[in-house]
C-alpha cells in the first residue's frame, strides 16, 4: 500500500496536480527527525515533535509490519508492561510516571524505524544518516564553542568543565556522536569519500566527542571502528577493495594521531584528559562505589519481583546504577529485566546474521551495528535504555534484518525496467 500511495503522488506530480512526491515528503519527515535529534536541552524535545509529525506523514499513505518484527515488539512490549507494574506503587512521583512514559514513546520509535525500513530503504537509510550527521554537527559545534567558552556559551553547553553541546550530560553527547563519526569512516574506506574531505566531515563530530571527556564514549568510538573496519574488510568483494581498506585505515589513524597531539598541547586539554583517562576514578572505589553499589543491588532485587520502582535505585544507593542490566530488573521488575535482557540477545542473533547478508543495504548495517553492539556491551557501565539513538539504532538493525534478501538477476531486470520508463517518458 505504501509503495503503492508513492507511485500515486509522483504520477499526480507528473500530471500537474502535485509537484513533490510521498515518497519525498516522507524522506524529508524523516530527515527532520533525526536532524532534532542532537537537541535535548528541553523537554519536550524537537524530536518528540517531529515523531509526531513523521508518523502523521507514514500513516497517511500506509505502514506495512512485517511478521518477522514480532519478536521484537514482543520483546519491547513486555519489557515496558514490566515497568508498568514496577510504576504501580509510585503513580504519585510525576518523575516516575515521567520515566515510564518516556520508555513507552521510545519504544514506539524503535518500533517505527522498524516497520518503514519495507519500502525505499536505501534512500530512507541515507536520509536517516545526512540527518544525524547534521544534527551531529550541530550538537558537536555547540559543545566545541561551550568547552573554549565563545561568546559565553560555556555557561549553556559545558558541565562540570566538558562539552556537553546541546545534551544536558557529556556522557551522552559523546555517544551520540560516534555513528555518524563511523560512517563517515567508513565512507572513506569504501571510496564514497576522500580522506581529507572524510576528515573535514567527522572533524567537528570528533573534536566535541574528545571534548566531552566521556571515557564510554572514548571506548565506544574506538572499538566500533575497529568492528566497522573489521567487517568492511571482511565483507569487500575484491582484493583491490580490501587493500584500500589497510591503507586508508592506517593513513586515517595517524591523521587521528596527530591531531590528538596537537589538541594535548594545550594544557587545560591536556589536563583534564589525564583525569578523564585514568581507569581508576573516585566514584567507582570501594563498597558505596559504582560497581559496589551494582553488586550490592544483585542480591536486594532477587527479592523484588517488581524491582524497586522507576528511579529508586538513586534512593536506597548513592546514585543511579550506570548499569542498563541491572536498571532493567530495578526500575522494570524481573518481567523487564528478563525481557530487556532477551532482546539484547535476540538483537545480537540479527544483527551478527545481518551484516553478512549481501544486500544494497549491507553497508549501512555494518555502520550500525558496529556501533550498536559496542553499545550494547557498554550498557554495564552506563545507563542507555533511554538514549535516543540506541532506539533508532535497534529499530534499523531489526527492520533490516526483517527484509528479504533481493535478487540479485531481480533487482537487475527492475533497473533495467526503471532505465526504459525514463528513456521513454
Amino acid at each position: 500500500m505504501s509503495a503503492l500511495a508513492d507511485r500515486a503522488g509522483t504520477a499526480a506530480g507528473r500530471s500537474g496536480g502535485l509537484r513533490i512526491s510521498y515518497a519525498a515528503i516522507k524522506r524529508g519527515a524523516l530527515w527532520l527527525l533525526t536532524a532534532s535529534s542532537g537537541f535535548a536541552l528541553i523537554e519536550p524535545s524537537p524530536y518528540e515533535v517531529i515523531f509526531l509529525l513523521a508518523v502523521f506523514a507514514f500513516t497517511l499513505t500506509g505502514i506495512r509490519f512485517s511478521q518477522k518484527l514480532v519478536p521484537f515488539l514482543s520483546l519491547l512490549l513486555l519489557y515496558n508492561i514490566g515497568g508498568a507494574f514496577s510504576l504501580i506503587p509510585w503513580m504519585d512521583e510525576p518523575t516516575s510516571v515521567r520515566f515510564t512514559a518516556v520508555s513507552v514513546y521510545l519504544m514506539i520509535t524503535a518500533i517505527f524505524l522498524a516497520a518503514i525500513m519495507t519500502d525505499d530503504t536505501i534512500a530512507r537509510l541515507e536520509t536517516l544518516r545526512r540527518g544525524y550527521l547534521f544534527a551531529a554537527w550541530c550538537a558537536g559545534l555547540a559543545g566545541t564553542l561551550g568547552y573554549f567558552d565563545i561568546a559565553g556559551l560555556g555557561d549553556v553547553f559545558t558541565l562540570y568543565g566538558r562539552a556537553s553541546g546541546t545534551f544536558k550530560d557529556p556522557n551522552v553527547l559523546g555517544p551520540f556522536l560516534v555513528l555518524p563519526i563511523i560512517f563517515a569512516l567508513q565512507h572513506v574506506l569504501i571510496g564514497r569519500l576522500g580522506l581529507m574531505r572524510g576528515f573535514l566531515v567527522m572533524s567537528v563530530p570528533l573534536l566535541a566527542l574528545f571534548l566531552s571527556f566521556s571515557r564510554g564514549a572514548w571506548g565506544n568510538l574506538a572499538a566500533s571502528a575497529v568492528l566497522m573496519v573489521l567487517l568492511t574488510f571482511l565483507t569487500s568483494p575484491s582484493a583491490s577493495r580490501r587493500m584500500r581498506i589497510v591503507f586508508l585505515t592506517a593513513a586515517a589513524l595517524v591523521l587521528v594521531v596527530m591531531a590528538l597531539l596537537i589538541a594535548l598541547s594545550f594544557e587545560d586539554i591536556r589536563s583534564v584528559f589525564e583525569v578523564r583517562a585514568s581507569l581508576d576514578q573516585s566514584y567507582d572505589q570501594g563498597v558505596t562505589g559504582r560497581f559496589g553499589s551494582q553488586l550490592r543491588s544483585i542480591p536486594l532485587l532477587l527479592g523484588e519481583p517488581n524491582g524497586f520502582g522507576p528511579l529508586r535505585f538513586r534512593w536506597i544507593f548513592p546514585e543511579d546504577p550506570h548499569n542498563v542490566y541491572i536498571n532493567a530488573f530495578a526500575s522494570y521488575g524481573w518481567l523487564g529485566g528478563c525481557a530487556w535482557l532477551a532482546l539484547m540477545v535476540a538483537t545480537c542473533y540479527v544483527g551478527w546474521a545481518l551484516v553478512f547478508r549481501r544486500t544494497p543495504w549491507q553497508n549501512h548495517a555494518i555502520a550500525l551495528w558496529s556501533v550498536l553492539f559496542i553499545t550494547i556491551l557498554q550498557g554495564v557501565q552506563i545507563d542507555t535504555d533511554h538514549w535516543r539513538h540506541l532506539y533508532l539504532m535497534l529499530g534499523l538493525i531489526w527492520g533490516l534484518a526483517a527484509l528479504p534478501t533481493p535478487n540479485p538477476d531481480a533487482s537487475r531486470a527492475r533497473a533495467a525496467q526503471t532505465l526504459s520508463l525514463r528513456t521513454t517518458t
